[in-house]
Order: C-alpha cells, then structure tokens, then sequence
C-alpha cells in the first residue's frame, strides 16, 4: 500500500523522531512509504530506511507565491494581531488548499495514497481545511482548554482542526481526555481510536552502539526531553537535590528554559553533579550507557523515551503524569511509578538503585512493536 506521513518539520525532537519510525516502518515490511515536512528545521532526522521517500512541501512559501494566498496571509497576520491566535483559520484553510493540490500533484507521479496520516495539532493547523477520507490525524498529546483562546475561539478551532475526522490518540489516557474535550466542545469526529507509537528495536539497538566522545566517565543518571515546560525538569531538579545517590544527573536537550534550569541546579547547590549536554542527534549511547533513566514531565502524550530507554536495555522511572504512561507502566512496571513530588521521585529512584536496578523483560515491549503499528494504520477506519 502507499502511505503519506505528513508532519510540519523534522527537527530533532520525540514526535519527529515517531514520524521518522513510523515511515521506517511502513517501508520496512513492504508499503510505499513517503514522508512529507512542511519547514527546514536543520538539524533535522532522517529515515534509517533508503526506501522512504521524503518531500519537502514549502508550504509557507507556496502561500506567498499562489497569487491571493500573499492576500489571504497578510489578512490572516493581521486578524491575528487583533484576535490572538486567530492566524490558524485563514493559513489553514488556504493551506488546506494548497496541500490538496500537491498531493495530486504527488499522485501523479506515484500513484494514489492508500493512508495519508497527519502527526501534530501544529500540522493540522496548517492544513486545517483538507478533507479526506483516507486521512488520520494522529494527536500526540492531551488538548488543553485553556490555551488563552476566547471559549468560541476554542471551540471555533477545535471545529476546524477536528470535527468529521479520524482522530487517533497515542494512548488510552490521551483518547479519554480528548473525548471528554471533544464533548465539551461540541465536535463530533468521525472516529476516535487509539494506535499508540513504535518502537523500532533493531534499529535503536543498533544506534545505540554508536561511539560518542561526550560519554561520563563515571555511572549516571539520565533525562532525554525538551527543555520546556511540560517536561517539568524543576519537579526532576529538586528531586536530585534531595537524593541520596552520588550519581550525577545527565539531561540530554535543549529548549527555552535552560538559563533557568541552569540557574536553578546552582541554586539548589547540585549544579557541579548536573551536565546538560544540549541537543543530542543520536540520544540511544546516552541512554544505553545510562543506571537509570528517569521522566518528569507534567503530562505526556505516551513518553516514547521511557519506551527507547528499555529498549537500549536501561530501567526506568516514571511520575505518575496524566496522559500515557500508564500505557507503559504496566504489570511489573507498575512498581516504578511515583507520584509526582520531588520527595516521591527521590525515593523512588534511591530505591531502584539500592536493589541494584531491574531486569528487563523484552515482552513489555511487544505490543510496540513497528509490524503492529503499520497494521492498525492500515486497517479499515471505524465508522462515527
């Protein structure tokens, strides 16, 4: 079958890195796999897989060059400099237009698409306005409500982004949330399921081999995530402050927040035992090499990492964030969930480490597996 995954850029970060799988994926057990990014955002990833075929939709410039989109773009920036966060109706519905003209025009050279699947609320935005029935949109997270749209604002986006789609959530939890959203919004989508993310093993194992010169010499702990706010990597700093472990705590990332990040380890007097290392191309060295791999974040649409951090054969500990850890955390794993207060994580973690960590067991890591993903995109969506 021929598959089009659609995601606004491939800049290094987690639901980028699932876009760029789930293409590995579709190509590696035998469908026409082509990816599609709308911006440059270098460094940027890249398909394992030779078969995958990438394209680059300059979706912002096609709007400045197809005659009344350079009209419709300045209105739609001046709409929004009155009503805020206004900007996503007039862009998206004349992008919406725009990308339906450069999927025929893709069509034509390699035939019709069986499943067009688009990744992020970010990439619905800009294309708001396409209908399709082979087309899902993957939410990778929970929706907030209270995001600073006027309430009919809100549900005037939700009825754009949402109303009469396939809507496919990355987890149980995301798919609870967002039907209880999708209510008090007043939109109907045409499905709602749940296909959650793969976890491409061989080729994590086999990047995680990979040499890297910036390794510790010592044991250490590790957080690999954006330094943003969902990822609450104050809730991570006070916990390491009150830990009894002499391990220092490695986080892999980069983001706005770092100054205060790093002022807050100084702060907290942790800052000689805490490195951030900034963005980090090929994160599987670090978290192969790592004791211990440890999440924060406030919410968490799946929380892949914990997933690649198995998978690199490295135990995990999670707080117990709305969202999709649950998923993750499940049967034994259960045990490694805390609540989610810097005392709660501290102890947990000093508990792992003082029984010596955990095996793993490959079998949590089945039902991610890249051949059960691709078949659940592929099946038949199911009716409203």
């Amino acid at each position: 079958m021929k598959v089009l995954i659609v995601v606004r850029t491939l800049k290094i970060g987690g639901m980028e890195r699932v876009a760029v799988n789930l293409a590995d994926a579709f190509a590696e057990h035998g469908h026409e796999s082509h990816l599609m990014y709308f911006k440059p955002r270098p460094p940027q990833l890249e398909p394992s897989n030779e078969q995958v075929k990438v394209h680059h939709f300059a979706l912002s410039r096609a709007m400045w060059t197809s005659g009344v989109g350079g009209i419709i773009e300045v209105v739609a920036r001046l709409l929004n400099s009155v009503l805020r966060k206004s900007y996503f109706l007039l862009s998206g519905w004349w992008g919406g237009k725009l990308f339906r003209r450069e999927v025929r025009r893709l069509e034509r050279q390699y035939g019709t698409f069986d499943r067009i699947i688009f990744r992020g609320i970010g990439t619905f935005e800009t294309v708001w306005s396409f209908q399709d029935p082979r087309a899902c949109y993957v939410l990778e997270n929970i929706v907030k409500t209270t995001s600073g749209h006027a309430p009919w604002l809100e549900r005037l986006k939700a009825r754009c982004l949402f109303h009469n789609k396939h809507l496919v959530t990355v987890s149980h939890g995301v798919e609870q949330q967002i039907a209880t959203v999708m209510q008090t919004l007043q939109v109907k989508p045409s499905s709602l399921r749940t296909i959650t993310n793969p976890c491409p093993l061989e080729s994590i194992r086999k990047a995680m081999c990979e040499d890297f010169p910036e390794r510790p010499n010592s044991p250490y702990l590790l957080n690999v995530a954006r330094l943003v706010p969902q990822k609450n990597h104050h809730l991570l700093l006070r916990a390491y402050a009150k830990m009894r472990t002499t391990l220092p705590l490695v986080i892999v990332g980069e983001g706005p927040l770092r100054k205060e990040l790093e002022a807050l380890a100084v702060e907290l007097g942790i800052a000689a035992r805490v490195t951030f290392t900034g963005r980090q191309l090929n994160p599987y060295p670090w978290m192969h090499h790592a004791r211990l791999f440890i999440l924060s974040s406030a919410h968490e649409g799946l929380g892949i990492v914990l997933l690649e951090a198995l998978a690199c054969q490295t135990p995990i500990v999670s707080v117990d964030c709305p969202g999709g850890v649950r998923d993750i955390m499940t049967g034994e794993l259960e045990a490694y969930l805390c609540e989610m207060t810097p005392e709660a994580l501290a102890a947990r973690v000093d508990a792992i480490l003082d029984a010596d960590g955990y095996a793993i067991d490959e079998r949590w890591l089945e039902r991610f597996s890249p051949a059960h993903i691709t078949t659940a995109f592929l099946q038949e969506t199911p009716a409203s």
